[in-house]
């Protein structure tokens, strides 16, 4: 599959950089890297659309922000942008998530193995990292999970660590489908039950939801989510910024979900409610 990668002007804050990084998934970007010259993104050719990135520096928060290239590139030099970028992270000082070619450290409680590819779900991003903290202050002893738009798979990967009984991935990435295979092996949780689609693909009840989206999404398909969840079921949300917090509070609420907690990093936001 052929990758273009576009060059942009470095953002002025890391507000603007999230902004801008969320928005042009929103349009079809996979990842994103930061260099000496600015911001890197990455799109398949089936999602490249020119004119929804001129439509979008437009917008008056990204007024300073210029394309300056636009380029194509193999898929092997993909992979290794994607491993000069990644590096491990660590949470509450119990989980390390990493790539195969970094050391294991059995000094951490959950030393997870993730190979990115073009998947997101690395916990370099603080809505991942948020949601395995919120996760590592939770019982999930025995409880049946859903992770919805699971990307790497890395939060149903930590759920069967944290001793989950049946465990479900949605996405309706195909590259995010293929590479949870990957990473669910290199965990050693391959009993996990991985689905290529989207909310309409959810079957059964659970205990516990994991949902790192996006505001929009979240907010089209939370009423799917709350179907599917158990009474007294958890779910956390996160991919979306503080000033976000309170539509989704309210729709939460109207469908009958009460607000426990959240955490909130670098103007991005997790949050926890319980049926």
């Amino acid at each position: 599959m052929k990758t273009f990668e576009y060059s942009f002007t470095a953002p002025s804050s890391d507000i603007q950089h999230d902004m801008l990084t969320t928005m042009l998934a929103e349009i079809g970007f996979d990842s994103f890297m930061d260099d000496a010259m600015g911001l890197k993104a990455y799109c398949s050719a089936d999602n490249r659309d020119d004119l929804a990135v001129e439509n979008l520096l437009l917008e008056p928060s990204f007024s300073d922000i210029r394309l300056l290239k636009v380029e194509e590139m193999p898929d092997k030099d993909w992979n290794e942008v994607w491993e000069a970028s990644y590096q491990p992270v660590v949470v509450n000082d119990r989980c390390r998530v990493r790539a195969p070619f970094h050391e294991p450290d059995p000094s951490f409680e959950f030393d997870l193995v993730i190979e990115p590819k073009m998947s997101f779900g690395t916990a370099n991003h603080e809505t991942t990292a948020q949601i395995i903290q919120l996760m590592l202050e939770t019982d999930f002893q025995g409880k049946t999970v859903l992770d919805m738009g699971s990307g790497t798979a890395v939060l149903a990967i930590l759920a069967k660590k944290l001793g989950a009984a049946h465990t479900v991935a949605i996405d309706n990435d195909e590259w995010a489908y293929r590479n949870a295979f990957t990473n669910t092996e290199l965990n050693g949780v391959s009993d996990i039950e991985i689905i290529l689609g989207d909310a309409s693909s959810i079957r059964g009840s659970f205990d516990v939801v994991l949902a790192n989206i996006n505001r929009n999404i979240l907010l089209r398909d939370m009423h799917l989510y709350v179907a599917a969840m158990r009474p007294y079921a958890h779910i956390f949300f996160s991919g979306f910024y503080t000033e976000d917090l309170e539509s989704i509070k309210a729709e939460a609420e109207r469908l009958g979900l009460h607000y426990r907690r959240h955490l909130s990093r670098n103007n991005w936001v997790a949050a926890e409610f319980v049926k």
